[in-house]
């Protein structure tokens, strides 16, 4: 239980030095198949005396050889030396190793990748978020193994828009999750992507995330025929926190054959419309986030109408929804709110966000009472209610006394 909570590192380390039975309990290879380690030995980013660096390799040979025999799932955190060593120690070992993350490192160069195409028959995953690396290594490696790769996360950088490059070309047909994002406080991050391309090159695709990346449609040429979409898909994120020129027409480019969609995050998407949304064809979405959180535009925008379209659409299905600081009418809210409020739909909302929204109280009587599932109800900034209510609620008992308070 500890392990699958906190992970083996340190703790089986430690109580494996309390006696010989702690000692055999804690060396199974079956608690060992997920590892993550973090730089423990000195602050990331110093730099190592040789002994501290012969010790950093001795452990981590001593780990791969008397207990990573079935790892699984490998992490590196915030390493700047020695990631090309713990790369080739790991694959040539851990034969079975199936996800390997690689955050906030530095150092990484094609030889790592080298030895994974070599030993890592069964690698599927690799998420290397936040981390500095030669891309052309990475390149050479999707080229030749990219087909047993479902899985892959990277950050967007000044040589990194090569990889969805390489991806959109058909260097990795299996892949079911695609995530390219970028650092909170970055400006202006835009990157171009075909996206008729990525359907035909990514046909599997599941999870689609473009998290803080404003992404920049491009058309194919002579093409003739249209392509499937994305059918399997069940998540699309395409959150920022600046502004973003997506369309309905660029959301509808990418969803038009998306029926399985679960998760539909938009957030910072000001330009899509009620009317957008409601044309998409998936008819079981459960969380839809739409909230405007770049504070530059807030509140300079005129009031919207057709809210009640999307409550409509997924009242039965929607278990999270998110419309912080939209500038809805209070009559268009309040027909939107009594969607929500019907029999089946009360019974399925858990999540409602409504911060900076012109919800009013009697919208909030006749909808929230009805909502038996719900656990969280953001009310902050709502200027339209009186003092005292405009906070967030956490919990069936919160909301309760909230309840009681209107009334």
């Amino acid at each position: 239980m500890v392990v699958v909570q906190d992970g083996p590192i340190p703790f089986l380390c430690r109580v494996g030095r309390v006696c010989r039975l702690w000692n055999t309990a804690s060396s199974s290879p079956v608690l060992w198949r997920k590892v993550s380690l973090s730089y423990c030995w000195s602050a990331p980013g110093k730099k190592l005396m040789p002994k501290i660096e012969n010790k950093i390799k001795e452990t981590l040979n001593w780990l791969v050889e008397n207990r990573f025999s079935q790892l699984r799932d490998f992490s590196l955190c915030h390493w700047k030396n020695n990631v090309d060593y713990a790369v080739e120690v790991v694959s040539q070992s851990c034969p079975h190793l199936r996800h390997l993350s690689l955050s906030y490192c530095t150092g990484l160069t094609p030889k790592a990748f080298h030895s994974l195409g070599f030993h890592s028959p069964f690698l599927q995953s690799i998420n290397l978020q936040h981390s500095e690396f030669q891309v052309e290594g990475v390149l050479e490696y999707l080229e030749n193994h990219g087909s047993q790769i479902k899985q892959i996360w990277f950050t967007q950088g000044l040589k990194n828009d090569r990889l969805l490059s390489a991806i959109t070309r058909g260097y990795c047909p299996d892949l079911e999750l695609l995530e390219v994002n970028t650092k909170l406080d970055s400006k202006d991050c835009e990157l171009s992507v075909c996206i008729q391309a990525l359907q035909m090159a990514c046909p599997k695709l599941k999870t689609f995330r473009m998290l803080n990346v404003r992404p920049l449609h491009k058309t194919m040429r002579n093409v003739t025929e249209s392509t499937s979409g994305f059918p399997l898909l069940e998540e699309l994120c395409i959150a920022t926190t600046s502004y973003s020129c997506l369309t309905d027409k660029d959301l509808w480019d990418i969803l038009f054959n998306s029926t399985r969609l679960r998760v539909l995050d938009l957030r910072g998407c000001s330009r899509i419309t009620p009317s957008g949304l409601a044309s998409l064809p998936c008819l079981e979405l459960e969380c839809l986030f739409w909230g405007q959180y770049f504070s530059s535009h807030i509140g300079l925008s005129s009031p919207k109408k057709g809210l009640h379209m999307v409550t409509q659409k997924w009242n039965q299905t929607l278990q999270q929804l998110d419309i912080a600081n939209q500038l809805f009418t209070e009559e268009d809210l309040m027909i939107a709110m009594s969607y929500l409020a019907q029999a089946n739909a009360a019974d399925t909302l858990r999540s409602l966000n409504l911060c900076g929204t012109r919800i009013t109280l009697p919208a909030l009587r006749s909808a929230i009472g009805q909502m038996t599932a719900l656990n969280y109800l953001n009310l902050s900034s709502c200027r339209y209610l009186p003092r005292g209510v405009k906070r967030i609620y956490r919990g069936q008992e919160d909301i309760r006394q909230f309840l009681d308070k209107l009334e």
